[in-house]
């Protein structure tokens, strides 16, 4: 447990002196600080800041993730190489990445969200953020740890973002459209939990009572479940994304030929 601590250590101390997550902090902080400045309404504002929020978030947490990985490659070997568990490695290694992204947008967007609009609403959408920011670094690291290849572990994570961020839409929308004859409330459903960026947008829109901008699959949420409910299956499956990949992570790497 001390050596695991001493990982996260060493890896928090490497991260935050990195510019690129300094530069992650400024850009997050400005933008969030801006929606709400040129929004005389702060729904309005964290309207805006929710769509930042799913494009941004997942794509900087994955490739940070997988680049960083891939760069500590020798000092995960180093690590290997002495008398600890491989799991406690990753997990370590895990911690320090995760800890790091999640304070650049704590305080990137958790303290502008808090200063001008701490309401449920506001909360919700840090909970959302931070559940999507872990949830990408656990992709991140399944990207990594299945390919020794560094351009082939950021391939597949920018494979994963776009899929999760633009495909999986188009598709969800084929679906409905081609099968509209259909009831298909429990299958919507059922694909929205296949993905965390659309249950993250849900959870946020659930919680702002905004029909208009929930969409279909939103909409069936609450007509289905109620909020309350839909509130609470967002969240248990958003942290079921962050558990899952985390574990085909920690899996892979314990067989993995380093």
């Amino acid at each position: 447990m001390i050596l695991m601590l001493k990982i996260i250590k060493y890896v928090l101390h490497d991260i935050l002196r990195n510019r690129v997550l300094i530069a992650y902090v400024l850009l997050l902080l400005v933008s969030s600080n801006g929606m709400f400045l040129i929004n005389d309404d702060s729904t309005k504002g964290l309207s805006s800041l929710l769509t930042i929020l799913l494009i941004v978030i997942p794509l900087v947490s994955i490739l940070f993730t997988t680049i960083y990985f891939f760069n500590s490659h020798e000092f995960i070997e180093l690590l290997v190489a002495q008398p600890l568990r491989r799991k406690k490695i990753l997990l370590g290694v895990y911690s320090g990445v995760a800890c790091s992204l999640l304070t650049a947008f704590l305080v990137g967007i958790g303290i502008s969200v808090v200063i001008f609009d701490a309401t449920a609403t506001g909360w919700y959408l840090i909970f959302a953020g931070s559940m999507l920011t872990l949830a990408f670094v656990s992709l991140g690291f399944l990207a990594s740890v299945i390919t020794r290849d560094k351009t082939r572990g950021v391939g597949i994570a920018l494979m994963l973002w776009f899929y999760f961020a633009l495909i999986f839409d188009g598709i969800l929308l084929i679906v409905l459209f081609t099968f509209s004859d259909y009831p298909l409330e429990k299958a919507t459903i059922v694909m929205s939990c296949l993905n965390p960026i659309d249950l993250a947008r849900i959870l946020v829109l659930l919680k702002m009572d905004i029909s208009a901008l929930m969409g279909y699959t939103g909409a069936v949420f609450t007509q289905f479940f109620g909020s309350g409910l839909g509130i609470i299956l967002s969240v248990s499956v958003l942290a079921a994304w962050v558990v899952i990949p985390l574990l085909l992570a920690l899996r892979a790497f314990d067989k993995k030929n380093l």
